[in-house]
């Protein structure tokens, strides 16, 4: 069973998708976190590599060739990414979302910044990341047809958001 997990910076995607793997007993694997390897790679913040990306269509063609070449190889496996489902063949393609001052108060708790601060940069991010895919891959990011599931992740706590997972999966 292969399931990506997507959704906009700050909504819980990592935090749900490594409990979801825990329950499961599944692998996991981050497009973020191969993403922030790749700018730690260039010497940049996330941020700054974000808008060096916007002019380098390797960075995004690389992270997603790996993403994918992984889920290939793969027989059970979470993949989470904002991206990731459109380029892995997932059984079950989930997209979170939450309001922007919950996800603000999220990464500023977890990366020790300021609440403004965090959302400026979520802002910024997902300013540059709506345009470069829109540019490299003709997709519009705010487009979700292609998700089976919606999660609103300010509604729940992480345990439940696995559990509603978990419930989608026994019916599908």
């Amino acid at each position: 069973m292969i399931i990506t997990i997507g959704g906009v910076a700050g909504s819980g995607t990592t935090t749900a998708a490594k409990l979801l793997c825990e329950k499961l007993g599944y692998p996991f694997v981050s497009a973020g976190g191969i993403f922030r390897q790749m700018a730690a790679e260039h010497g940049m913040s996330v941020v700054e590599f974000n808008k060096y990306s916007e002019n380098n269509i390797d960075i995004d063609i690389e992270l997603d060739k790996r993403q994918a070449q992984i889920a290939q190889e793969a027989e059970n496996l979470v993949v989470e990414g904002r991206l990731s489902s459109y380029f892995i063949d997932a059984d079950l393609k989930v997209y979170f979302t939450a309001p922007l001052d919950i996800r603000a108060q999220r990464v500023c708790d977890r990366e020790n910044k300021s609440l403004e601060q965090a959302k400026q940069e979520i802002l910024t991010r997902e300013e540059s990341e709506a345009l470069r895919y829109k540019k490299i891959h003709n997709i519009d990011i705010n487009n979700m047809d292609i998700y089976d599931l919606i999660i609103n992740t300010n509604s729940f706590n992480p345990d439940s958001i696995v559990e509603i997972i978990l419930t989608t999966l026994k019916v599908i």
